[in-house]
């Protein structure tokens, strides 16, 4: 487990299936890990990137800082074996080095593997209501 920065782009060359949504677009990975608000937790074995948790800490003029968690992916056969709690709590230490107050993170109500995740480790359901805006 490891936290990418600004020079770690190589390490996304050898990505396993599905854990992003889609293939890595060099262009976008670099400027992710050239910004630092944006966070890469990475699990890897022999490697290959097994798993990731990506996130990004954000301030406001009346709030401390917060980490929101964008995304978890583990390849299916790493699953259930703890790489995701490992990944989020990565994302969390470094949160707290930054000195986020909270972290949260949104899951579709049907998504019962993540909903453990999060309370596996620690986190709390609140019922919220999502709008999504195409820009």
């Amino acid at each position: 487990m490891r936290i990418l920065g600004r020079d770690d782009g190589e390490v996304l060359t050898r990505v396993a299936a599905d854990v992003f949504d889609s293939p890595i677009e060099p262009d976008l990975a670099a400027e992710f890990l050239d910004d630092p608000r944006h966070h890469l937790a990475v699990a890897i074995d022999d490697g290959v990137v097994v798993g990731i948790a990506s996130g990004i800490h954000y301030v406001h003029p009346d709030k401390p800082p917060e980490m929101f968690v964008n995304e978890v992916g583990v390849t299916p056969a790493y699953q259930r074996r703890g790489i995701g709690r490992q990944l989020m709590q990565a994302l969390f230490e470094r949160a707290r080095a930054l000195g986020c107050a909270e972290a949260w993170v949104s899951t579709e109500e049907t998504n019962t593997a993540a909903r453990r995740l999060y309370a596996s480790v620690g986190g709390t359901e609140r019922s919220i209501l999502l709008f999504g805006f195409p820009l």
